[in-house]
């Protein structure tokens, strides 16, 4: 008989897989300490930031922007809440996790709704670009702050109470917070894999391409339509470059959340088809390894959005650069006036 323990952090046992167990329990904990801790960092100043950007005049009225803002607002909150105590848990023994039943379900209610926000907040990003790149001018008035807002509240209410299941079905077994087993553990499963797997890649793949076929047919122009003196009419107007590199932000943001996404719904499969399996102590080890690197995947897919807009924009590089300057280094900003235009141009101090 093995002699086998099993707590929140780690899994030992007496047996010829002691070593192994031992390496993977260490490693698990290195990577928590350095790996969630760096994530924590850089996803808290980058939250940070991406915020104050797209607050920023040059962002006002974009639908897409606000949705970008939301989403990083969430992302915000995951960082400080359930990424610190799984960081404080699995890297410094910490009992952060499952100090009771109720506090079990609270936070796992919290990360579900804080994970589930800016995903959708994405997904509704790229919804809202291919009407704002479509030809029809119907289609275009979908893409506006007045939806915009609407959709974000509901976005937030929405999963607030889908999730709700988690404080009624969570419960701590095998000194593990998790979905009650039998049934309901099969079904919350396989929900987790569409919900943040299968469903928001789906929609996101969908309208890419979509905006993409868009953009292509129209050669970069937008179908404004206004009618010459004798009633016939013209398309004028291009895409503006703000409007393209928001395209190339969320087709960046699409690519960054299948890749790092999709690999904990998998694994939440997987650990529904064999939750009645016996596991051997090397296993059990294994999984509960696995199961936090899918985790910190999410973390760190998150942690690299700011990364990912300074990539890919441009006027995104250009507003953080003016941002610093102003806000940090206390730049003075003047307008100057040219053909009927007022541009911005920042004052060095000895000027």
């Amino acid at each position: 008989m093995n002699n086998t323990t099993i707590n929140d952090t780690s899994i030992t046992a007496s047996d010829d897989q002691t070593d192994l167990i031992t390496f993977i329990n260490l490693l698990n904990k290195i990577i928590s300490q350095y790996g969630l801790g760096l994530i924590w960092f850089i996803g808290n100043i980058g939250s940070v930031l991406t915020c104050m950007v797209f607050y920023q005049p040059t962002y006002d009225k974009s639908p897409c922007a606000m949705y970008f803002l939301v989403s990083s607002f969430a992302q915000f909150f995951t960082f400080n809440f359930p990424l610190l105590t799984r960081l404080l848990q699995y890297g410094y023994d910490i009992k952060t996790v499952n100090i009771s039943l109720g506090y079990c379900k609270f936070r796992y209610y919290c990360f579900y709704v804080s994970v589930a926000i800016p995903r959708y907040a994405i997904v509704i990003a790229s919804i809202d670009r291919y009407f704002a790149s479509s030809r029809n001018a119907l289609r275009r008035q979908w893409s506006s702050p007045k939806i915009a807002f609407r959709l974000i509240i509901g976005n937030i209410i929405l999963w607030c109470i889908i999730y709700i299941q988690v404080l009624v079905f969570y419960e701590i077994r095998d000194h593990s917070c998790q979905p009650q087993a039998g049934a309901y553990g099969m079904f919350f499963s396989i929900y987790i894999s569409i919900d943040s797997g299968i469903l928001p890649t789906l929609l996101m793949l969908i309208f890419g391409l979509l905006t993409v076929r868009n953009v292509h047919q129209t050669r970069k122009r937008i179908g404004i339509v206004r009618e010459t003196n004798d009633g016939r009419p013209i398309q004028t107007g291009k895409i503006s470059k703000k409007e393209l590199q928001l395209h190339k932000m969320i087709a960046n943001q699409i690519i960054l959340y299948i890749i790092f996404n999709i690999p904990n719904p998998c694994y939440l499969v997987y650990n529904a088809f064999t939750i009645n399996t016996e596991k051997s102590s090397a296993r059990q080890t294994i999984e509960v390894f696995i199961n936090n690197m899918t985790y910190l995947l999410v973390y760190f897919g998150f942690s690299l959005t700011f990364a990912t807009f300074v990539v890919s924009s441009g006027i995104f590089r250009r507003e953080f650069l003016q941002l610093i300057r102003t806000k940090i280094l206390r730049q003075p900003l003047i307008q100057i006036k040219t053909s009927g235009r007022t541009r911005v141009k920042l004052r060095r101090q000895n000027d």
